[in-house]
């Protein structure tokens, strides 16, 4: 037998063991109140892609999650407000635990959830589905981005709206993994704006596909999956420009026709629709708001990145001067100012025909 050291993993300095998804199910097991959560919120997004629910929903919360107590601050506040605006929209908290780098910077609570460049996933996974069932079993479902493709092994259950984002969206790996999971996936166009990307993608994940991937137990696996039929375009804007406006939702409506897909699109009012500008996030929403009041049928959901302190903040060397409830990635706006905003739609939403 040759001896080949040199041949494999020439710049890998170690493997460390992963507990299967298995063992972390098992540590922090679904509970009643958590599944009946994202059962229902699974149904409830699925209806109003069906147009079977009229409701406008809405994926609001932090850029991301860096701090569990802030973070489930955040959702009691939501779950409250829920309460009020929910005759007419459905508020699904924004839950991001992976955040994808151009080319390099704190990514995210999974990777290094110390944030210290421990990169303790093992950790950074377990907390992540502890928080998730504590969000959960407050009777509010949760969105997240699936980034890693074995993630979802793990967190999976405790979803019901899933994103790819649009430096992924293209990525046939996403576009596979999609096609297996449980929730409904909105796809973003391009960082250049294109929304064919995104098409192609809930053209290719609603069809079936098998993959490497791995097992309950952790075990490396073929996957063959059934397909997603709820796959749905989200209009993030790029290019340099927003494209949540009239004219380009019906050339995005038009596309869709045209791929013999449903109309269903999503805006994200962050990112190039307010060009990186969280504060213009209430002006967007107007905007789509105003659009639907008019009749258009195929917006169906919005975005809003959302925290409880507006803005953003770098990450210091001493953690325990980090500002509470400030976001560590992109800027949001505030509480204050996404109660005003989701109260203003809901009155408006009110008159709609």
């Amino acid at each position: 037998m040759l001896n080949t050291p040199d041949i494999e993993n020439t710049n890998v300095t170690s493997f460390a063991t992963m507990p299967s998804p298995v063992e972390l199910h098992q540590k922090l097991p679904l509970t009643d109140l958590a599944f009946t959560t994202v059962m229902k919120g699974r149904e409830t997004l699925r209806n109003i892609l069906d147009r079977k629910d009229k409701r406008l929903f809405v994926v609001v919360g932090p850029c991301s999650i860096h701090d569990p107590v802030a973070g489930l601050d955040y959702a009691r506040r939501l779950k409250a407000l829920q309460a009020e605006v929910a005759d007419t929209m459905v508020l699904v908290m924004r839950v991001y635990f992976e955040k994808p780098r151009t080319t390099t910077g704190w990514k995210g609570y999974i990777n290094d959830p110390f944030m210290d460049d421990s990169f303790r996933v093992d950790v950074g996974m377990e907390r992540a589905r502890k928080f998730l069932l504590d969000v959960c079993e407050l009777g509010l479902p949760t969105a997240t981005e699936a980034l890693d493709p074995i993630s979802p092994q793990y967190l999976g259950d405790l979803i019901a709206w899933t994103a790819i984002g649009a430096r992924t969206t293209e990525s046939q790996t996403h576009r596979e993994m999609s096609s297996g999971l449980s929730t409904p996936v909105g796809f973003k166009n391009g960082t250049d704006g294109d929304i064919e990307i995104a098409i192609n993608a809930v053209l290719s994940s609603s069809s079936p596909h098998s993959f490497l991937g791995i097992n309950g137990q952790g075990t490396v696996s073929i996957v063959r999956t059934r397909g997603n039929g709820y796959g749905h375009v989200v209009l993030r804007g790029g290019g340099g420009r927003p494209n949540y406006d009239s004219v380009s939702v019906a050339i995005a409506e038009q596309a869709l026709k045209k791929a013999k897909l449903p109309a269903n699109l999503v805006v994200d009012c962050s990112h190039a629709n307010s060009y990186k500008k969280p504060e213009l996030q209430p002006l967007v929403m107007s905007d789509v708001i105003q659009q639907i009041r008019h009749g258009n049928g195929s917006l169906v959901g919005v975005m809003i990145e959302s925290n409880i302190v507006s803005g953003n903040q770098a990450i210091p060397g001493d953690l325990s001067q980090l500002k509470y409830g400030c976001s560590v990635t992109d800027g949001c706006i505030g509480w204050e100012d996404t109660e005003a905003m989701l109260r203003s739609a809901h009155k408006e939403l009110l008159q709609r025909p």
